[in-house]
């Protein structure tokens, strides 16, 4: 019985390498965007804005952007937008407003001196296209 079970393991085992080895060498393409993110003042909002530009000769529709927006190295809120479409060579802008307690919490942080306020944007683009 403990044999079947692990052959019966050990063949799940090599089909889910077989099936994620496909999967990740699609993912390892060159990226068809380039991407620069910008804000202004930021204190208990902060209104993150973001040029998008496709670099590509491929018209790319369904673009999606995720901002992940961190203080002093931890995160105090992301927000997400629908971009649409982008034609080939063609630029983007576009942007989305933060807007959380613990992004009001640092600032008051700042504010009283307990801290410094170093903001840092991290963009996430997702995209289609037809090939």
């Amino acid at each position: 019985m403990f044999k079947s079970l692990a052959a019966t393991a050990l063949v799940a085992l090599a089909a889910t390498t077989l099936l994620a080895a496909p999967a990740e060498a699609a993912t390892t393409g060159a990226q068809l965007i380039r991407t620069k993110s910008y804000w202004g003042k930021c204190e208990d909002t902060c209104r993150v804005k973001v040029r998008i530009t496709n670099i590509s000769r491929k018209n790319l529709f369904n673009v999606k952007l995720n901002v992940n927006l961190k203080v002093n190295g931890r995160k105090v809120g992301s927000c997400y937008s629908n971009v649409g479409r982008i034609a080939a060579r063609k630029v983007r802008y576009t942007g989305c407003t933060v807007r959380t307690a613990r992004l009001s919490e640092a600032w008051n942080d700042y504010v009283d001196g307990y801290g410094d306020f170093r903001t840092y944007a991290s963009t996430y683009v997702s995209y289609r296209y037809y090939r």
